[in-house]
Formats: C-alpha cells, structure tokens, sequence
C-alpha cells in the first residue's frame, strides 16, 4: 500500500518530536556522567554540557577508594536482594489468594490492601512500632517494613484473575492441592508478571534512602544511597576522602556527588536491559480482551 504525503509528514514529525523526548529524558543522565569525569574548573565555570572538558578519573578514584562506600554498596545489594525477595514471595500469594472468587472473606482482604493506600499510621507511630518490635539499626527495619505494594498487588491480582480457571481445575482432578496448583501451574505461567514485579521491586528497594535515614544509625549499616544523600547534604566526609591530596579536594569537592550518582545507578542500568522484554510484555498483560 503506497504512503500518502499526510501519513509521510506525520511519520516525519512523530519521528522528530520522540527524538527530542528521547533528548530531554537523556539530557540530565548524560550531563551528570560529563560532569563526573570533568575538571574542577570546568564544572566552576559552567562549560561542561554532553561531553567532558578537562578529562579526569580522579574523583572516581578517591571515591572507589573509600572502605565505607563498598561497605554501603554491599549493604544496598544485600538489602535489595532480600527485600525484592520478600516483597515477591508475599505479593505473589496475597495476589493469588485475593484472586481467586471461592475465597472467603475475600472483599474484606481486598478492602484492607485498598484501604493502607490511602491511610497509614504515620511517621512517628512507624518509628515507635519498629523500635519496639527491637528492629531498628538493623536489616530487618528496611526489608519489612512496606514489602508489599498495593498498586504491584493489584497488578498481580488482576493477572492471576485472567488465567484460564480450567486449567487449575485439571491440576485440582490430578490431585494437585491449592499450593501445588500455585507452584507448578501459576508461576510458570506467570514469568513475565514476575519480572515486572521483580524489575518495580528491586529499583524501589536500591533507590531507597528514606527507611535507612529513619531507621539506621550505624554508618556501616547504611545502603549506598545513603552514602549519596550524605554526599548531596555535605554531612558524610570518610577518612579516605579526607586524605585525598590538596590538589585533588577541589577537584573531588566539584564532581563527587556526579561520580557517585554514577556509580550508584550503574548496577541498574547493567540489570534493566536483560529483563526489559519481560517488562514490556508484562505490563500489556491483561489490557487486551479476547
């Protein structure tokens, strides 16, 4: 079928304007990785765009040589890995168990997921129940508390309800029990919602500083966005970025707030493109009735 001009001009412009969205969201990322492997001078003065001026990896290497940073880097691996592992495992069941219609009671637990998403019991009654329960200063204040989204939940919620039910009664006739339909029916089917979760869970988790700002006070027990937040508020000077050379302060005073924004987004940026697929297919899943 041959093009019309109109079509043409539309594909044209359409073309041109996602580009210059494409620009606009790249435009911060770009400039802060510029700005980390800038001089001193040239960030002071303002010149440093989409490219480096005055190449440096100095900062890098003041920062990377910092005991309390790869100490932080390890704790928000750690706390990512076992609160995404968390928030998975109880999403999914709650999900599953709110899904299914012969539930008993079930607009009651769906009326209680609902209702902590517009009401909570606030910060300072947060902050007593974690130190009560002995959880503060340790991992357990940043994993539990808020494992499970609601929005996530509802997500899942509204996947399980479109697999095929006859499906689950075919297990249910082999002699498979409610936890067998689940284990070997469901979350085989469900890898892609699975990894979306996995994908919303995990970046939640690593960007998260507020929970550790509240909860921790142990410096060795801070994530690395922490590490971050400190850098940014100009509270956190380690040992190690003390003793760096006078003439390397000022270069390192100009740029380590970029160096470390860099380095705390690497991993994610390493880990989105293996489960984007998954993502994208996930969250059409649902949004097309046969």
């Amino acid at each position: 079928m041959r093009e019309s001009r109109s079509y043409r001009t539309f594909t044209v412009l359409n073309t041109i304007f996602l580009l210059g969205v494409v620009f606009l969201t790249m435009y911060p990322f770009l400039n802060i990785i510029a700005q980390s492997l800038s001089s001193e001078a040239a960030i002071m003065a303002g010149r440093v765009t989409l490219f480096p001026i005055g190449f440096t990896t100095e900062t890098y290497e003041v920062v990377m040589s910092d005991r309390l940073f790869w100490v932080n880097y390890k704790n928000t691996v750690v706390y990512t890995v076992v609160a995404t592992a968390i928030s998975l495992v109880l999403t999914t069941m709650y999900a599953y168990a709110i899904s299914r219609m012969r539930l008993r009671g079930r607009g009651l637990f769906i009326g209680i997921a609902v209702f902590t998403m517009f009401f909570n019991g606030g910060l300072i009654p947060n902050y007593i129940l974690i130190n009560s329960l002995n959880m503060d200063n340790s991992i357990w204040a940043i994993v539990i508390p808020n494992a499970v989204s609601i929005f996530n939940l509802l997500v899942m919620k509204a996947f399980f309800e479109n697999l095929p039910l006859e499906l689950e009664e075919a297990a249910a006739i082999d002699g498979l029990t409610t936890y067998g339909i689940l284990l070997r029916i469901v979350i085989p089917l469900s890898k892609a919602i699975l990894a979306t979760m996995l994908l919303f869970y995990a970046v939640s988790h690593w960007n998260s500083w507020f929970q550790a700002f509240i909860y921790l006070s142990d410096k060795e027990l801070f994530p690395v966005t922490m590490y971050l937040r400190n850098m940014i508020a100009g509270t956190s000077q380690t040992s190690d970025v003390a003793a760096a050379s006078a003439d390397a302060q000022n270069n390192v005073s100009s740029n380590i707030k970029a160096v470390t924004m860099v380095l705390t987004v690497l991993p994610i940026l390493c880990v989105y493109p293996f489960i984007q697929r998954y993502f994208v297919s996930g969250v059409m899943l649902g949004s097309v009735k046969q």
